[in-house]
């Protein structure tokens, strides 16, 4: 039973920075892949990061590449999202989220979601 408990967020300027971090309350991220979702007003919710359990393989869409960085940190059950050079485009709920693997996988399910948390970027 993961509990997923999400901080950081906030208003930031665009071409700014933010970390949002997101911590297990109860089992630990052991064997569990993460990943960071978002959901922008009248849009579907994407994905914009994934790591493995092992931390050894990651994944972004085009659209973050080389602005967002997934990490985690195993011993503190913590996984982090550093969002550099934010674009307006970027203004969305942001989610953390666990799934039941320790491998990236195409079209695999999360299993465990944080509660959100929103990150807005003015122009």
């Amino acid at each position: 039973q993961v509990q997923l408990v999400q901080s950081g967020g906030g208003l930031v300027q665009a071409g700014g920075s933010l970390r949002l971090s997101c911590a297990s309350s109860g089992r630990t991220f052991t064997n569990l892949a993460m990943g960071w979702f978002r959901q922008a007003p009248e849009k579907e919710r994407e994905i914009v990061a994934a790591i493995s359990w092992s931390g050894r393989t990651t994944y972004y869409p085009d659209s973050v590449k080389d602005r967002f960085t997934i990490s985690r940190d195993n011993a503190k059950n913590t996984v982090y999202l550093q969002m550099n050079s934010l674009k307006p485009e970027d203004t969305a709920v942001y989610y953390c989220a666990a799934a039941d693997t320790p491998y990236l996988r195409s079209g695999h399910e999360y299993d465990y979601w944080g509660q959100g948390t929103q990150v807005t970027v003015s122009s």
